[in-house]
């Protein structure tokens, strides 16, 4: 079984321990939270040194012949050129740009096993980011193993007038098959590339209905690009949602989560899987609720997800979110659902609790951070306050475990850890950790 995915050579290569283009044989031990398989080989004129060599589109268990682009102070990573041992687990992947695009990871891996590892790197991560043991809920399946996705962003470039003909990725080596000399490529970034554009006819992660509209919108954009209309590199939208596919920024989103009807603009943030949000946003309302509190604080809150979803459980409801259209859409989602008891109100988060009326001992806070996590000011001004439970939300367990460690030295205990799969066929997740004020 042979493969091919190829990042280009530096210009100052750091030749140790292995010469550019090294060829190894090895077998993947385990996969990284990256979603790339992990190996370890000896060292030339060192048997007994093991090094680590990363691997893209490799699974645990497998034999595979790689070849070595770039070495790091403490590994190497490598191009997949052939699976000698497959593993059980391997599947043929949907996607025929699979390994060149960068958007897709586990495609080769049957689902199962994708929520397995994502259990176990979540499990990890607890271990050596924040040093506890914990049980780990198994993960919370995707409805939708496919066509889930209500939102892809298509980039593409435009090249200068000298560089017309020449583009790298017009290489007759790289050129996506079936893809004219003289069309510019209209996708996603290429695996292992910062900048070089995979052309991405069809996507099919994304819902069908996106894959409908997705050969109207390339066509015009080609021809829009063939006309000069572009001047630098653009990123294009399109989003499924009740009235339709959207490709309009400013436009207005539709949005039916279990009970809920929401809208807000297609720009804004909001989940990508719709499929899934009954249950997840389901998940977060009960973990605040069973903590007892009567009262809720949405930080992050967005246009309401989460604050309106909860709302029902709790006797008075405050979202805060910097985005001023963001809030604006909040409001009229809890007027147009009939929710009463939420307010909300634009601002920095940092500055959610100033002059909060909730007394902190009956008060439970859901934060849903950027993937950064949250920075230094909000944790000591939550911590401040003081609420008696927190439901943290994040897309980046990695970050989420680091500030965890904040929590358990502030006092709070965690008690319960739920990953969902929000992004099948991908290394992403969302992991949900409740936390209780004391010892629990």
């Amino acid at each position: 079984m042979s493969f091919v995915c190829f990042v280009g050579k530096k210009k100052k290569f750091n030749d140790q321990p292995f010469p550019y283009h090294s060829a190894l044989e090895l077998e993947i031990s385990t996969l990284t939270n990256l979603g790339s398989g992990l190996g370890r080989v000896a060292l030339p004129g060192q048997p007994d040194a093991k090094w680590v060599v990363m691997v893209p589109f490799t699974l645990p268990g497998e034999r595979v012949r790689v070849r070595v682009f770039r070495n790091h102070k403490n590994f190497s990573e490598a191009d997949l050129l052939e699976v000698l041992t497959p593993s059980p687990h391997r599947v043929v992947a949907r996607c025929a740009l699979f390994g060149r695009c960068g958007g897709c990871q586990y495609q080769h891996l049957v689902y199962t096993e994708q929520l397995a590892w994502k259990r176990r790197q979540v499990e990890e991560l607890l271990l050596h980011m924040a040093g506890i043991t914990f049980p780990v809920a198994p993960t919370v399946p995707s409805p939708r193993e496919f066509g889930y996705r209500s939102k892809i962003t298509p980039h593409f470039n435009v090249p200068s007038p000298r560089d017309a003909g020449l583009r790298r990725d017009d290489d007759a080596a790289q050129r996506e098959p079936g893809r004219p000399r003289d069309k510019q490529p209209i996708g996603f970034l290429r695996q292992g590339t910062r900048f070089d554009i995979v052309d991405v006819p069809e996507c099919p992660i994304a819902t069908p209905e996106i894959n409908a509209q997705l050969t109207e919108v390339r066509a015009r954009t080609q021809a829009r690009l063939a006309a000069g209309e572009y001047r630098r590199a653009a990123t294009l939208l399109l989003r499924h949602a009740q009235e339709g596919v959207i490709t309009d920024y400013d436009a207005v989103i539709h949005e039916q989560i279990g009970a809920l009807q929401l809208h807000f603009l297609a720009r804004d943030f909001f989940q990508n899987n719709p499929f899934i949000l009954p249950a997840f946003t389901g998940y977060v309302r009960e973990q605040a609720a069973a903590s007892g509190a009567r009262h809720l604080v949405d930080a992050y809150c967005g246009s309401g997800l989460f604050a309106l979803s909860c709302a029902p459980a709790f006797a008075r409801v405050a979202g805060i979110e910097i985005s001023e259209t963001s809030i604006k859409f909040a409001r009229e989602n809890a007027a147009a659902n009939g929710i009463p008891n939420a307010t909300f109100s634009a601002g920095d988060a940092a500055n959610i609790f100033a002059g909060l009326a909730f007394p902190p001992a009956d008060t439970a806070v859901v934060i849903d951070p950027p993937r950064k996590g949250c920075d230094a000011a909000f944790l000591q001004q939550l911590f401040a306050f003081g609420p008696r439970a927190v439901v943290y939300v994040s897309c980046d367990p990695a970050t989420q475990m680091r500030d965890l460690q904040a929590f358990l030295a502030a006092g709070y205990t965690l008690t319960a850890v739920q990953p969902f799969d929000l992004f099948p066929q991908t290394r992403h997740l969302e992991c949900v950790i409740s936390l209780r004020r004391g010892s629990g």
